[in-house]
């Protein structure tokens, strides 16, 4: 199968059994799905997702988060991955968003990229889900699900995932393929054991169609 008829198929799919496709993280400002974010790298949404309601209860915003201490971030946050990091990004792009930009999550990518634990993949994620930016972020799921599929071809870094996605996909369907390749990456796709058998692209997936031909 040619690449354009492979995105064309993907496409199809997820249109009719992913039309809403959206995060999974919880949030109801953008200052608290930045944080989301920066707590979810290498963690899965579920558990930011139980860490996050009593951070927000009690730093709803970055000036309160601002003036929390790096050790008091820490005791909300010490049951997901990497604790001790992500309490000095959040107390750090914290203070920035209010010394720099009013308090308010800046809504300029390179901005965003300037606050402390916030790099492309993130800013890319805020910038999709809050404004429907028509950017490609690639996480860990993304990565690998685009390469299963054959979306991408060679792609050694999520950077050329990135790239290959975005030539890809139509630029309004950006933000919404972001979401279908993820929860089919967290849901089907899974890295250690795919479930092929209940794939719903097993005629445009490269991988199942090169197992298929090394069975036979």
């Amino acid at each position: 199968m040619r690449s354009k008829e492979r995105y064309e198929y993907v496409i199809n799919y997820f249109s009719q059994a992913m039309p809403t496709a959206e995060s999974e993280l919880n949030f109801t400002t953008p200052f608290e799905l930045l944080v989301a974010v920066v707590l979810s790298a290498q963690c899965t949404d579920k558990r930011v997702n139980l860490t996050t309601p009593a951070l927000f209860a009690a730093y709803p915003d970055a000036e309160s988060m601002s003036k929390a201490t790096v050790e008091e971030i820490y005791e909300f946050i010490k049951s997901i991955s990497y604790p001790n990091n992500k309490a000095k990004h959040l107390a750090s792009l914290s203070r920035q968003i209010v010394e720099k930009f009013g308090g308010e999550v800046p809504t300029d990518p390179d901005d965003l990229q300037s606050l402390q634990g916030v790099g492309r993949k993130t800013a890319n994620v805020v910038g999709a889900v809050l404004w429907g930016r028509e950017v490609m972020p690639v996480d860990t799921h993304v990565f690998r699900v685009a390469a299963r599929i054959g979306l991408s071809r060679n792609a050694k870094t999520p950077l050329a995932t990135e790239r290959q996605l975005e030539r890809g996909f139509p630029r309004e369907l950006l933000p919404i393929a972001h979401h279908w390749l993820i929860l089919h990456g967290r849901y089907t796709c899974l890295a250690r054991k795919p479930k092929c058998e209940s794939c719903g692209i097993t005629e445009a997936c490269k991988y199942y169609n090169e197992q298929i031909k090394i069975v036979k």
